[in-house]
C-alpha cells in the first residue's frame, strides 16, 4: 500500500472529474456521488504519481471512512514505529536503514580508505548523485505520472499516441496541441502533471508550457 488518508487524490467517472483533495475528502465525495449514480465505476488516482487507489465503497460514508482509516498508515506513524523499535548491539542509529550492498573487491578496498569508512562514503556518493540527477529524476517522474494517467483515462481518445510522443520528447506545444480536443477534465489534469516540471525547466526563459 502506498497511500494514506491525506494522500492527494483525484477521482474520475469516465472523463469527468468527480472530486479532488486528500483521499479522505475524495472518498467521501465519491460515496455521496454513488448515492445518485449507483452504477458508476469510479477511478481514484494519486494526484501526483497517478497510481490507482482502490477504495471499498460498500456501506455508509462512515463505514467507508472507517475502512480507509484502518487500512492507511500516515508517514509520521511509520517513522514513529521505526524510532520506537528497541535498539540493540549493532543496530543502526535512528534514521539509518541497513541494507545489503554488493560491490566488487576493488570498490570495498577504495571505500575502506575513505574518511569515516564505507557507510559515510556511500552516503556522500548517494547524496551527490541525488543532487546531480535531481532535475532528470523530477522530469522522469512527471513524465511517467502523466503517461500513466493518460494511458488509464485517455488511451482511446484521438491523439493519444501523438500526445505520448510529445510528452517524452518534452514538446510542450505538441502535447498541448494533441490534447486540445480531449474532454476538459482529462485535458486539464494531464497538462497540470506535465506543467509541474516544464515550468521549472523553462523558468525565466519563458518557455511554452501546456
Amino acid at each position: 500500500m502506498n497511500w494514506h488518508t491525506r494522500t492527494p487524490t483525484i477521482a474520475f467517472h469516465g472523463y469527468t472529474r468527480i472530486a479532488a483533495g486528500n483521499l479522505r475528502e475524495v472518498a467521501s465525495a465519491c460515496r455521496l456521488y454513488l448515492n445518485t449514480t449507483a452504477d458508476a465505476t469510479l477511478l481514484l488516482l494519486n494526484a501526483v504519481s497517478s497510481e490507482q487507489i482502490e477504495v471499498d465503497f460498500r456501506g455508509s460514508p462512515a463505514e467507508v471512512a472507517g475502512r480507509l482509516q484502518e487500512a492507511s498508515v500516515a508517514p509520521e506513524e511509520v517513522i514513529e514505529d521505526e524510532q520506537s523499535a528497541p535498539s540493540g548491539p549493532g543496530r543502526p542509529r535512528l534514521g539509518v536503514v541497513a541494507r545489503e550492498v554488493t560491490l566488487l573487491p576493488r570498490h570495498w578496498e577504495w571505500l575502506k580508505t575513505q574518511p569515516g569508512g564505507a557507510s559515510v562514503a556511500l552516503r556522500k556518493l548517494v547524496e551527490n548523485a541525488r543532487r546531480e540527477s535531481a532535475d532528470k529524476d523530477q522530469q522522469r517522474a512527471a513524465q511517467n505520472s502523466a503517461y500513466r494517467f493518460i494511458s488509464i483515462v485517455a488511451s482511446s481518445l484521438p491523439g493519444f499516441e501523438e500526445a505520448s510522443r510529445a510528452l517524452f520528447a518534452a514538446d510542450a506545444a505538441g502535447f498541448q496541441r494533441e490534447t486540445e480536443k480531449w474532454p476538459v477534465d482529462v485535458r486539464n489534469h494531464a497538462r497540470s502533471l506535465v506543467c509541474q516540471w516544464l515550468e521549472q525547466r523553462d523558468g525565466a526563459s519563458g518557455g511554452d508550457t501546456p
